[in-house]
């Protein structure tokens, strides 16, 4: 249930906490969200600043009528939108000052919830439904330095459009409100999308927030960056870009570091990575010093879900920690039990791996998020025997079963596929299809190199104890690569065989006008209807045969024998 007096959001009823946002003018501005019966939450370009007042209406207040009250900006709680030299937003959240408090049952609280392909739903006031209307999406991901979520609409007429703008943004499974929507727009191709802020990034620029926002940070208190965090000289420079490629999503699934107590460069590069990453923690200083710090070694905000600090802490107590963050129902089940339940993913580090108390559970508890799509960063404290569990468990291991996996799907696509194909081939010429050599000499190509690293070590990352897979066969790469390959040789094969199958049709269709005709013909000949007949049974025998100049030669020969019996039909009506 959501914290705060409004409580969950049904999609049966309008919540209490939903405004409607009027501008000096009377029109429509966007929505808000009631979070104390004095404080407005919405979008700074929602807000009209050259005005004194706007007004604030209660669409799902009790009775009859909607309540309307006067509401002033906050002049320290304005951040408007700003663009950085990329083009990338930041910003954009106000908070309004109601003139007479709203009762204290109508407003919601903010819950910090990890968003990633969670199902959503926001209400707005969009200009053919002003008296609110819900919009379905699903939140798909994080863009941008700010950490801005995209959504996506459950339906084409679900965009946010103009209205929305402002609305909280509520979890289908909680009723939780988790962010704000920011905007709603089709790109040139069509694609139609809206973005939200969520509840991390809204309070990080609006702190004053924080005592109306349930839920824990997605950072366990020891994985935050000090005040000494900062000095040149404790910076891992190789070390933090590795980290800060792998929160950007360097295509790697699972990253194993060494940080050994005493490194305290690497341990504090550790947590300003960890720190910078986190919508909530990466302070506006961070962000505007960033253009100071080394290339590539400041990641985006919300490159993580969560940071665990597993030292002393049982795998159970980690599980619940990541359902939590995940919020997961039904907390009178096992949590493991419910993260499998859920096949939720998320980015999620966890630090002292071999420093909890059970690390084996903890390894079997991530190797069921990796199965899931989870993307993985643990950190170690030595390069013991949980060190190499955990490589061979989540990376080596793993990777020897996915290529495993793709030899196997590669030997079907340059064996059997491959063969069925040039059967086809032999049966029937192409028509309209591009060859499939070059994809063919391709997964050849990927199968050897497949096969030739199937034997070969995995290699140390480097002598810090990074494990990482060594430089063996890009398999994303060539897991794209059979893909296509299987997609156009199963295409091509279909249309082939719907070439067999007309084919057929048309011998069908030759061989039965054949009987007609010499049944019209009681034993004459005619040589020039049987020339016709003779190409298009040739053509039609023809190995490989070609469809389109057999239908043309059968189409000549039918034309032929429907012309020729209606004219010996015609001569024999005026005989009699």
């Amino acid at each position: 249930m959501a914290a705060g007096g409004g409580g969950p959001a049904s999609p049966m009823t309008t919540p209490s906490w939903a405004v409607r946002i009027r501008g000096a003018d009377g029109e429509i501005a966007g929505a808000g969200i009631l979070l104390t019966p004095e404080w407005v939450l919405t979008c700074a370009h929602v807000v009209d600043r050259t005005a004194d007042v706007m007004t604030a209406e209660f669409v799902g207040a009790v009775g009859h009528g909607v309540p309307a009250v006067p509401a002033r900006p906050e002049r320290d709680a304005y951040v408007p939108e700003t663009l950085d030299a990329d083009g990338d937003p930041s910003g954009d959240v106000a908070l309004l000052r109601l003139e007479r408090p709203r009762p204290v049952e109508e407003t919601v609280r903010l819950h910090r919830l990890s968003a990633p392909n969670r199902e959503v739903r926001m209400y707005g006031f969009p200009y053919e439904h002003n008296g609110g209307i819900w919009f379905r999406a699903t939140a798909v991901g994080v863009c941008g330095r700010d950490g801005q979520v995209q959504l996506i609409p459950a339906s084409p007429g679900e965009l946010a459009s103009p209205g929305c703008s402002g609305a909280g943004v509520a979890d289908s499974d909680t009723g939780e409100v988790i962010g704000m929507v920011l905007s709603g727009q089709e790109d040139r191709h069509g694609n139609r999308f809206s973005f939200m802020s969520p509840v991390e990034t809204i309070v990080r620029h609006l702190p004053r927030l924080d005592p109306v926002t349930t839920g824990p940070s997605a950072v366990d208190p020891q994985l935050r960056s000090t005040a000494d965090d900062i000095l040149p000289e404790l910076l891992d420079r190789p070390f933090a870009q590795r980290l800060a490629a792998w929160l950007r999503d360097d295509g790697s699934q699972v990253k194993i570091s060494v940080v050994r107590h005493g490194d305290t460069a690497r341990e504090a590069t550790l947590r300003r990575a960890i720190t910078l990453a986190d919508r909530e923690l990466r302070t506006p200083v961070s962000v505007d010093r960033a253009s100071l710090d080394p290339p590539g070694t400041v990641p985006s905000a919300g490159g993580h879900d969560l940071a665990v600090h597993a030292q002393g802490r049982t795998s159970a107590g980690i599980a619940e920690r990541i359902a939590e963050r995940l919020g997961l129902p039904h907390p009178e089940e096992a949590p493991l039990d419910r993260i499998r339940a859920a096949r939720a993913n998320l980015n999620l580090v966890v630090v002292g791996v071999d420093e909890a108390v059970d690390p084996l559970g903890v390894l079997d508890l991530l190797d069921v998020l990796r199965a899931d799509g989870s993307r993985l960063l643990l950190v170690l404290r030595t390069a013991g025997d949980c060190h190499r569990r955990a490589r061979e468990q989540l990376l080596t291991g793993p990777a020897r079963g996915r290529r495993a996996r793709l030899v196997e799907r590669l030997t079907e696509i340059t064996g059997p596929l491959a063969e069925d194909l040039r059967e086809r081939l032999a049966a029937v010429l192409p028509q309209g299809m591009r060859p499939l050599d070059s994809d063919l000499v391709a997964a050849h190509a990927a199968l050897a190199d497949l096969l030739r690293a199937a034997g070969a070590a995995d290699h140390d990352g480097e002598g810090h104890g990074e494990a990482a897979p060594g430089p063996g066969p890009d398999l994303a790469r060539y897991e794209r690569l059979a893909d296509r390959v299987e997609g156009r040789l199963t295409a091509g094969a279909a249309a082939l065989d719907r070439l067999r199958d007309r084919r057929d049709e048309l011998a069908g269709r030759l061989r039965s006008y054949q009987v007609l005709h010499q049944h019209s013909l009681r034993g004459e000949e005619d040589p020039a209807v049987d020339g016709l007949y003779l190409r298009a049974h040739t053509l039609l025998r023809a190995r490989p045969c070609d469809v389109r100049a057999a239908e043309a030669a059968v189409d000549a020969y039918t034309r032929r024998v429907d012309g020729h019996d209606a004219h010996d039909g015609h001569d024999g009506g005026d005989a009699a």
